[in-house]
């Protein structure tokens, strides 16, 4: 009985032991939420398989896409500390970075590039018989020019007045997205419209094979220009054969999307997001077909004079980009 009473004393004393050390928490997770842009965009599943590639593979986070109004909603809720990362165009990120335009007295000193993702280059469909061969030749046309205050609209105005075109009074202005403009061209409805969207997209192939449209090239000066003034535009190539019937290169401008953050995030963590992205970015680009033209020796390229986050520096000067 007493050597029953002994090990059972043993027992009594060993087994709060091993609940205390069962008891101790797990480091706490970082976590991230990532607002994107509508759920019945690309980017917003692109998001949704980007933050569950940093589940799966940095143990210190935890990631959350989130549905959002798009870029300009992103960087506020990046200013106010209520998302760690986003998505966003080079454009509003210098806007909100120096306090201008839509960010007007509101600058955001903290904000930083982590992932030069892929360019959205702005597309002019024209129809072939329409003797259009340069912006300039639009004067008097009937033009799709976007959704009024949408991107596709505000690219339209900003390319045709610094070509020297009164927009949108020199033209026959309508102001509709990409599905409607399709129909009207084929209907030959109008002359031409603008697209603002990665390659290749779906309404200027339908232009190009079943409305009778071609790509108007952009004057190299005209790119040049513009970068002169607005820092954040490129000079983009669209490749020969990108669609039906385009058997040459095409020039025109773009801007480069990004994945943005905040400095006070820490760099640590912003590192390991950044090499958990290029590190699985075949293994994503195989499910997201926007990342197809997403490569890492331009990810620091075309960034409008951003600061890149230091997390992400580390990460490019170990490859050899910085």
């Amino acid at each position: 009985m007493k050597k029953l009473i002994t090990i059972l004393l043993m027992i009594a004393l060993v087994v709060p032991v091993f609940a205390a050390g069962g008891g101790e928490k797990a480091p706490a997770k970082t976590t991230i939420n990532f607002p994107t842009a509508a759920t019945t965009g690309a980017v917003y599943p692109l998001g949704a398989a980007i933050s569950n590639m940093w589940n799966n593979k940095v143990p210190s986070v935890r990631a959350a896409a989130q549905a959002s109004a798009g870029g300009i909603e992103n960087l506020n809720l990046i200013a106010d500390g209520e998302a760690q990362v986003g998505v966003a165009v080079t454009s509003i990120m210098y806007e909100s970075f120096t306090g201008t335009g839509t960010f007007e007295g509101r600058a955001n000193p903290n904000l930083r590039v982590m992932i030069g993702l892929y360019y959205n280059p702005n597309q002019v469909v024209v129809a072939k018989n329409s003797n259009i061969n340069s912006l300039n030749d639009l004067a008097g046309k009937s033009f799709a020019s976007g959704a009024p205050g949408s991107t596709t609209e505000v690219e339209t105005a900003i390319h045709l007045k610094e070509s020297g075109i009164n927009y949108p009074d020199a033209l026959k202005v309508q102001y509709i997205g990409f599905t409607e403009a399709i129909d009207l061209m084929r209907n030959k409805q109008i002359d031409g419209a603008w697209i603002m969207a990665g390659i290749p997209n779906a309404a200027v192939t339908e232009m190009l094979s079943t409305a009778g449209g071609k790509l108007l090239p952009l004057d190299p000066a005209l790119i040049n220009s513009l970068h002169a003034k607005l820092p954040w535009y490129a000079a983009y190539t669209i490749p020969a054969n990108t669609y039906p019937g385009q058997d040459e290169d095409v020039l025109t401008s773009a801007i480069k999307l990004t994945i943005c953050t905040d400095a006070r995030v820490s760099d640590d963590v912003i590192y390991e997001l950044t090499k958990a992205f290029w590190e699985n970015i075949d293994e994503l680009k195989a499910t997201q077909a926007p990342l197809k033209n997403t490569f890492l020796e331009e990810t620091v390229r075309d960034l409008a004079g951003l600061p890149i986050h230091d997390g992400a520096a580390r990460y490019y000067r170990e490859r050899g980009l910085l």
